[in-house]
This record gives C-alpha cells, structure tokens and sequence, in this order.
C-alpha cells in the first residue's frame, strides 16, 4: 500500500461553495443527449434564482437542451498560486424563460456570449443535483516518463 499523502485527498465541496466557484467563472460547458447521442456545447452564463442561465439561438444547441432529457453543465477553475484545482457539476432539466416578467428580467443578468449573432431563446437550467471537487494538482513531472523526450512523428 501507498503511503496517504494529504496532497492526494479531494474535498468534497459544500453547496453554498459550489455556487460560489460557479458564481467566479464566465463560461461553463453544458452536456446534452441529440438522437440519443452526447454533446457538449460551451456556453457564457450566469447564475440567477438558483439556477444557470444562458442565451441561445435557434439549433442543435437549444433543442438538446430543452428536450425532454436531462442535462448537465460543468466548470472548473484552477489557482495557480495555491495549486489547488477544483470541478463544479450541476445536474437537472433546463427549461425556457417565458413568462413576460422573467424575460424582461433575464433581458437585465450580465450575459456577454462570445458569439455575436440573435440569442433570444433564455433557458434556465434548474438544478436537482450539485456537486463539487476540490483538489492540490499534482507537479506535471510526477507524470513525466523518458518517453516524453523522444522524436515524435509529425502532429497531425
């Protein structure tokens, strides 16, 4: 057996710090199934009333997410002055906001997506499961083999 090192140990995160390393970060990655199939689309977003909101056009995108399916939607960060890297996951159904008041207040959240073009499809994903990992990454020369160093065929 190994010997436990602390630096191995992953940190359950509580949820109240799960929203809030979700709160730091812009774009997250969100994960449907398409015919039966899944993808993974990245996404600027916000987080509004317990829930992920983003803006979307018309598309692959938009039908997985509102299909009957449920979705997921992840981001991670890492702190290079600290090592520490961490995951945030966030699991439910996403709906359309369509209710008048809820349109006119998405049309206020501060959604910057990167691409230009009509997003005027908001959908709110409504969380059923959170969860959260934090973690000490491990020195890239732990993985270092004397592989690394030899010729390689051309990149493709």
């Amino acid at each position: 057996m190994g010997i436990e090192n602390p630096e191995n140990e992953v940190k359950e995160l509580a949820p109240n710090e799960c929203w809030a390393l979700l709160r730091s970060v812009q774009v997250g990655r969100l994960a449907v199934l398409i015919d039966g199939h899944p993808d993974i689309f990245p996404v600027n977003y916000v987080v509004d009333h317990g829930g992920i909101v983003f803006r979307s056009s018309e598309g692959t995108k938009l039908a997985g997410a509102l299909s009957e399916s449920p979705v997921a939607f992840e981001v991670d960060g890492y702190d290079a002055t600290t090592s520490q890297a961490w995951s945030v996951v966030v699991k439910g159904e996403a709906e359309s906001i369509r209710r008048t008041e809820d349109v006119l207040e998405s049309f206020t959240l501060p959604l910057f997506p990167w691409h230009a073009g009509h997003k005027d499809h908001f959908v709110r994903i409504v969380s059923k499961s959170l969860t959260g990992k934090q973690f000490t990454a491990a020195d890239p020369d732990q993985w270092r083999t004397p592989y690394m160093d030899a010729p390689h065929a051309a990149p493709e």
